[in-house]
């Protein structure tokens, strides 16, 4: 009696070879590419036109003052239009309309003052105002001296 061997199929490993994966590569890569161009085509056309107002508020001691709350509204108005923060460095920032106009800028913000003769501190609250002419497409830089 003979035995016969039974003949495996070899399996085949599906591998991507040098030159595949570059292909791959060139193909996602030029993928990638036309699609942000279609983009930046589509987007040509939308340039967006504002001004700003751009500020530091400066607290009692001349320095850069944290978390002052800042109020902006076009003059002659009374609501606020914008409300935002200044941040770690006393700055803030708000796009507006492109000009002619005239803007209110007010700050306020409340503050620890130590008294010298205990050792309790005060709430102190502190409020400047300051005024903004915006011509046009342009940064106006205002500086807000809480008192």
């Amino acid at each position: 009696m003979t035995m016969t061997k039974n003949p495996r199929k070899k399996k085949r490993k599906s591998v991507i070879t040098r030159w595949g994966f570059f292909r791959l590569a060139l193909l996602a890569l030029a993928l990638a590419l036309g699609s942000h161009a279609s983009l930046a085509q589509k987007n040509k056309g939308l340039i967006k036109h504002f001004g700003l107002i751009f500020g530091t508020a400066y607290g009692p001691d001349n320095r850069p003052l944290y978390g002052v709350k800042v109020v902006i509204h076009p003059a002659g108005q009374k609501h606020p239009r914008w409300e935002l923060s200044s941040d770690h460095r006393g700055e803030f920032a708000q796009r507006i309309p492109p000009g002619p106009g005239d803007y209110v800028v007010t700050g306020e913000a409340e503050v620890a003052i130590a008294d010298p003769n205990s050792h309790h501190t005060k709430n102190k609250r502190l409020k400047d105002e300051a005024k903004a002419h915006v011509e046009g497409e342009e940064r106006q830089d205002v500086s807000l001296h809480l008192n």
